[in-house]
């Protein structure tokens, strides 16, 4: 069964290593949208210091200098596996062991996640990737929620804090799952946050998340909640990666 599938008993037979020469960073910030990566782009400067292969293409590493601080930047790809894998193979082209994920995540609750930035305080396990990185459970805890909220206060910007459901298949958020989930706490739905999380902390690892609610399934009808091409309010807001930055500056003082 998959929940048996952890195993800290025996040697991976493929194990990232850090590349001599690696160039240091304060931090790394990685997200989904490549609306996101075009405005980075082109208000931040950034030059390129590594490179993510794999059968899909080549995926750029840039460096930006702010506040002193030197951070990494890259687009990763949705879902835990390859979000997993991305970061396992980032550990060989950059030196450091701060990495912040933000992205856009399904509104379960639309009562208290309106008009405010998410931070994840548990993702319950609804993906596979999680189990090969910690011992079986239903959930996991965010080990640095606590911080992000902390950052979030500082600087006046309205925030939540809940559980999330990280689920493989959001094809298959039943009405039912939906339900259960929402009883537990949950207040948003996403695809990476448990399996990034238990990653990292298997490999010592720091990690800070928060999410952009977007689509509302807390309704009788499924909702999208932005029109085709909307950019202001959404995962593809270029504001949300001044948070970011913001956010990597603040946990690497």
């Amino acid at each position: 069964m998959i929940t048996n599938s952890f195993d800290d008993r025996t040697a991976a037979k493929i194990n990232p290593q850090r590349k001599e020469g690696a160039p240091h960073v304060d931090a790394c910030i990685f997200t989904f949208s490549y609306q996101i990566e075009e405005f980075v782009l082109n208000n931040y400067q950034c030059r390129q210091i590594g490179q993510i292969y794999s059968a899909t293409g080549i995926t750029p590493i840039y460096q930006i200098d702010y506040n002193g601080k030197k951070f990494a930047f890259y687009k990763t790809y949705i879902g835990a596996p390859a979000c997993v894998a991305m970061i396992e193979d980032a550990f060989s082209e950059i030196d450091t062991d701060k990495y912040i994920l933000f992205g856009g995540c399904g509104c379960l609750d639309r009562e208290i996640t309106h008009g405010k930035v998410i931070v994840p305080t548990e993702g319950y396990r609804d993906e596979g990737t999680s189990y090969h990185y910690a011992p079986a459970s239903d959930y996991i805890k965010m080990e640095n929620a606590s911080m992000v909220a902390e950052f979030m206060e500082e600087n006046g910007i309205p925030y939540v804090m809940g559980k999330t459901w990280t689920t493989d298949a959001f094809f298959r958020e039943t009405e039912g799952n939906m339900a259960k989930r929402k009883a537990e706490g949950c207040i948003s739905v996403e695809m990476e946050c448990a399996g990034v999380q238990a990653m990292c902390k298997f490999r010592g690892l720091e990690l800070y998340a928060f999410f952009t609610s977007g689509d509302l399934l807390d309704a009788p009808k499924w909702d999208a909640r932005c029109k085709k091409g909307q950019i202001q309010g959404t995962q593809h807001d270029g504001e949300h990666f001044d948070i970011a930055i913001a956010l990597a500056d603040y946990v690497s003082s």
